[in-house]
């Protein structure tokens, strides 16, 4: 069977001192040609130590790093291709561009290996490819943050690398630029079926641009799913609170369904009776009908424009959100009556 893989990592660890913590532990995953994985997780969870290891500026401790068919990185060989053998191309987090060349040239540094004769079309082609064909001649202080990103994702892109790299690109771009710059940039790589992996914390920003979503915590893969998938069907409560808000309330698995404060829920797990479980719930499978006899209170709310989160305290002194459209709005201290509609059950084992 042929390995369609365009990268391929297996078991790959990396250390930082001999009796260190891994920054990467056991990590093995898999990236298709023209797929966008994202690996997204917290602070120190080794998102950017697994991206340098691809691109090759960290040696593994262990494992082997695959790109193209190729290994690039095999602690057990000690086979190490450099960085720029690696036909990788990466996009920094500050952009690391030359202040001192123009953006025509800062594009073509990237392409300093290859023949003179075709770098000028080249650079031509990339400009005109991220909306930046008027501007060659400008230089990195006279451009927008906008625009500095994309000279350095045209940069990155200009020797047509087997696999783009990106570093947290928007973290350093307002909200309204961001998620513009997030579209421009996966249209332009939808369109060069480039093939891409970039880290973030930012869970927004992996939902929307990704095929498929790499939840890290602590250097170890919690879950690698399409976005859907890790959204609706978490395999643990990290990565359930990690992508999205999440509640989670304790239940008893019966023959009717699962109990618990807000509702009976369906047993799709098919758990045992009388197993005791958590069940995650989210703010928009949670409502609610103010009434004056109801055992929940409305303890705090967010006015958000197009919703309005709720914060909901049950008998028990649990706290639930519940999402609701803004126009209808409800003061704190409010009685209500909550009821939950789940359309994709998520049960965990209780602790």
């Amino acid at each position: 069977m042929t390995d369609t893989a365009l990268l391929r990592l297996e078991r790959v660890t990396r250390r930082f001192g001999t009796d260190a913590t891994p920054a990467v532990d056991g990590l093995s995953l898999a990236v298709g040609q023209g797929r966008i994985l994202a690996l997204l997780g917290p602070s120190g969870c080794g998102k950017t130590t697994t991206l340098r290891l691809i691109a090759g500026f960290e040696p593994p401790d262990e494992g082997r790093v695959t790109i193209a068919g190729r290994v690039v990185a095999d602690a057990a060989t000690g086979a190490h291709v450099e960085p720029e053998e690696r036909g990788v191309g990466v996009v920094f987090q500050d952009y690391a561009l030359f202040p001192h060349l123009c953006v025509a040239d800062n594009v073509a540094f990237g392409l300093a290996g290859a023949p003179r004769a075709g770098r000028a079309g080249r650079v031509a082609e990339v400009l005109e490819l991220v909306g930046l064909a008027d501007l060659g001649r400008r230089y990195p202080h006279e451009l927008s943050g906008g625009q500095q990103q994309r000279v350095a994702v045209a940069r990155a892109l200009a020797p047509a690398p087997a696999l783009l790299l990106l570093d947290e690109p928007f973290s350093n771009l307002d909200a309204d630029l961001r998620a513009q710059m997030r579209d421009e940039v996966e249209k332009i790589l939808r369109a060069t079926g480039t093939t891409a992996l970039f880290v973030t914390h930012d869970q927004e920003e992996a939902l929307t641009i990704a095929d498929e979503v790499g939840v890290l915590r602590r250097g170890r893969l919690e879950q690698l799913a399409p976005p859907e998938t890790i959204y609706h069907s978490p395999a643990s409560p990290f990565v359930a609170e990690f992508v999205g808000a999440a509640d989670f309330l304790p239940g008893v698995v019966t023959p009717r369904g699962i109990v618990t404060e807000v509702g009976v829920f369906d047993n799709v797990d098919g758990r045992r009776p009388g197993e005791p479980v958590t069940v995650m719930i989210r703010p928009d499978d949670v409502t609610f009908l103010p009434d004056p006899a109801g055992e929940a209170v409305i303890v705090r709310r967010w006015f958000r424009g197009s919703e309005t989160l709720y914060r909901l305290g049950l008998p028990s002194g649990r706290r639930v959100h519940s999402s609701q459209p803004s126009a209808a709005a409800f003061a704190t201290g409010t009685r209500v009556r909550p009821e939950a509609h789940a359309l994709h059950v998520v049960t965990f084992p209780a602790e």
